[in-house]
């Protein structure tokens, strides 16, 4: 959640948090940052560049799980920015996959393809 909707404890809460533990302030500064990168309008350039300047923030902060999720990142990174495009998703088409793979599971097994294709899309169509 961004800190501009905490409540008055939540703050405080966080104030404290924060102070015993300033590696979890620098944590939730660069979620929050890739959030806000994420929530802009801007062109699949300007993503870009958003984007390598976070990258470099996590290589300073040197967490290894930011690390791991940083290249990851950039090794997926012109699909990534993709989303600036037209700000869309697959997560449409993984929510489907999502619904089949359930309905496979509940009849554990296929042995009639056609069949099961004819079903999924009396179901799903």
């Amino acid at each position: 959640m961004s800190p501009e909707k905490w409540t008055d404890t939540q703050k405080e809460r966080a104030e404290i948090l924060f102070r015993e533990f300033p590696d979890i302030k620098t944590a939730f500064s660069l979620t929050h940052s890739l959030r806000m990168i994420f929530s802009q309008r801007c062109t699949k350039e300007q993503g870009a560049v958003s984007l390598h300047s976070w990258y470099s923030k996590v290589g300073e902060f040197g967490n290894k799980a930011f690390n791991d999720i940083a290249a990851a990142m950039y090794d997926r990174e012109d699909d990534i920015l993709n989303y600036f495009v037209n700000r869309s998703t697959n997560a449409s088409a993984e929510s489907l996959n999502a619904k089949i793979k359930h309905f496979r599971a509940q009849l554990r097994g296929i042995i009639d393809r056609k069949f099961f294709l004819f079903r999924l899309m009396k179901i799903y169509a």
